[in-house]
């Protein structure tokens, strides 16, 4: 499931003070720390003492390798013996960036429960115009009316969203929560726990948008590498069709290289690796000197991955993004071995 409330995130009139605004200042925040960090400790395969400063990086690097301690209260010698008990496990970038996003977001989640109770007199003084004029408090209203599902929301009151809420749509929502307010009284935790899977879809639909590209990015724009998203360019000339990589280096009237970001589960591998060989194919069947990059995140099988890399330049994992860029750069500058793989393929008429 999306994010119910699902905001453009190219939209800088989006409102500062709703959960989705929360989340996505927070992502930025721990993608930074992230980068950083991962830099620091090369990809963590070599995680120190020095290393580890603040809570985030505690938090980080605990909820990379899925461990239960407490970062508020572990020291940071005791973060590295946890990291070096399991170092077997494969270092889960999207856990190691998104746990703190949700604790903030339940944090945030929390505080905004107790402003709704002080400012409604515990719900009892809830009225049209404070709907309308606080549409930020929708994921709580919604869980208080007993709307489980954004089409059961739209199916109720209509349109609405974080950022706005008619009135119309306004006095809808409140007599829904009049009706089950007279039913029950929720504790501030159980609304917490209501509102978990608004929660979840927001940090999903962040996930999929932003976390793994934002990782790209951050480092192609450390290595001053030009590049293009793709949704800067129209497509990218290939030899049966014309599509759009999620980058190309520089742009698409002089590619150089093109990187793909894919994250995957066990289950939908094969699929996925058929696609972008296939792409990969395409691309530099074309345009001979491309050096094509894939970058990958979660369950792969191995054979996959290994398939994948006849066809790839390179087939590397998010938390060594900084390698792979580094030898983009370097091919940029003249360096050819970094080219592996010359694919020569061409449609032409049987007649020819």
């Amino acid at each position: 499931m999306l994010n119910e409330f699902e905001s453009n995130l190219d939209n800088e009139q989006e409102s500062n003070s709703t959960l989705y605004a929360v989340a996505m200042e927070s992502i930025k925040k721990y993608i930074k720390i992230y980068l950083d960090l991962a830099k620091e400790t090369k990809g963590f395969a070599v995680v120190e003492v020095q290393h580890i400063q603040t809570y985030e990086h505690k938090l980080i690097i605990l909820a990379g390798i899925s461990s239960n301690l407490d970062a508020v209260k572990v020291s940071a010698e005791a973060v590295v013996q946890e990291w070096e008990r399991r170092q077997a496990l494969i270092f889960d970038v999207e856990k190691s960036v998104t746990q703190g996003v949700y604790l903030k977001m339940r944090e945030v989640a929390g505080e905004m429960i107790t402003q709704l109770r002080q400012s409604t007199n515990d719900f009892q003084d809830l009225d049209v115009n404070y709907i309308q004029q606080n549409p930020q408090m929708l994921p709580i209203l919604q869980r208080l009316a007993n709307i489980r599902s954004k089409s059961e929301l739209k199916k109720q009151i209509g349109s609405v969203s974080d950022n706005s809420i008619s009135k119309t749509a306004s006095e809808k929502l409140l007599n829904l929560i009049k009706r089950e307010q007279s039913k029950k009284n929720l504790e501030d935790n159980a609304i917490l726990q209501s509102i978990e899977p608004t929660l979840e879809g927001i940090v999903r639909d962040l996930v999929g948008r932003v976390l793994l590209e934002s990782i790209v990015m951050a480092a192609l724009d450390e290595a001053q590498i030009p590049y293009k998203k793709e949704s800067q360019y129209k497509s990218l000339k290939g030899v049966l069709y014309d599509f759009r990589a999620d980058f190309v280096i520089p742009d698409e009237n002089h590619p150089k290289a093109f990187i793909e970001v894919r994250k995957s589960s066990s289950r939908h591998a094969s699929l996925y690796a058929k696609d972008k060989m296939f792409s990969a194919i395409n691309w530099k069947g074309r345009h001979k000197d491309i050096l094509a990059i894939l970058i990958v995140d979660g369950e792969w099988t191995e054979e996959t991955l290994r398939v994948m890399a006849n066809v790839f330049d390179y087939v590397v994992p998010i938390k060594t993004v900084s390698t792979v860029v580094n030898s983009i750069s370097q091919y940029l500058h003249g360096d050819k071995s970094k080219l592996k793989w010359l694919i020569d393929f061409s449609i032409k008429p049987a007649n020819e």
